[in-house]
């Protein structure tokens, strides 16, 4: 943790980094399953273990799990398998991820909000000239309703998952942010707290900083490579803007 590199911008995660959003996936996930038919008793640690890659790579690691899978296998779901690998259908997976989408439409900001420390950080990272902006693979919809109730006027930026583009841990919403920014990757890091924001930071040539109060703890973070973890807000400012103290 002892690098001091000052970045000119910071592209943040949603879920799991910097909005405690658990709860409501949590609640939206089971209730789709049961309007569609499916087990609806999945856990917040479950649930987990579900996202990272968007809601519909979500929904259908729990219909895979609902078959007997276990968690660990259903995480290639979505990154090295698709979907019929594990039996299931586009018709299953389709009607989960509709309901999903129209519950949570609804439901995104019932039980959500930003993790200890996280707006002080974000203000602190725009009094020292940081740009920072938001690139999530969470629906757009509710990216743009989350970041106007909990972070409006803070960031420059914040991208969701759209049809329009692809979603990481493919570059593509990252370097359209950067572009929009006037930043190049090797000036900007990304944080993330999952193994898709590592990949989407790789695969964006930008350097990457993980948390571990989110979906994934510093144990699974360590065993995927993560080179640089922080368990603070502080923490990050420090790793962002270098630490004069340091």
């Amino acid at each position: 943790m002892s690098e001091t590199k000052r970045y000119r911008a910071a592209v943040f995660d949603m879920d799991g980094t910097i909005l405690d959003t658990i709860t409501d996936l949590t609640v939206s996930l089971n209730e789709a399953c049961r309007l569609t038919g499916h087990r609806a008793d999945f856990t917040k640690d479950d649930v987990r273990h579900f996202f990272g890659s968007g809601a519909e790579v979500a929904a259908q690691r729990a219909l895979a799990v609902e078959k007997g899978y276990s968690l660990r296998e259903v995480g290639a779901l979505g990154v090295t398998k698709s979907a019929a690998a594990f039996g299931i259908t586009d018709e299953a997976a389709n009607a989960v991820i509709a309901a999903f989408a129209a519950y949570y439409g609804e439901h995104c900001d019932d039980a959500t909000g930003p993790y200890p420390g996280i707006l002080a950080l974000l203000k602190k990272l725009k009094a020292a000239g940081v740009r920072i902006a938001v690139v999530s693979n969470k629906l757009d919809e509710a990216v743009q309703v989350l970041n106007r109730v909990h972070f409006e006027g803070l960031f420059e930026e914040a991208k969701g998952e759209r049809p329009d583009i692809r979603r990481k841990p493919a570059p593509d919403m990252v370097f359209a942010v950067l572009e929009s920014l006037q930043v190049r990757p090797e000036e900007a890091v990304y944080i993330g707290d999952t193994e898709v924001d590592m990949l989407t930071a790789k695969n964006s040539g930008m350097d990457c900083i993980s948390v571990d109060w989110g979906f994934r703890s510093r144990e699974a973070l360590e065993a995927l490579g993560a080179k640089r973890i922080a368990d603070r807000a502080e923490e990050v400012f420090d790793l962002i803007v270098g630490n004069e103290d340091a």
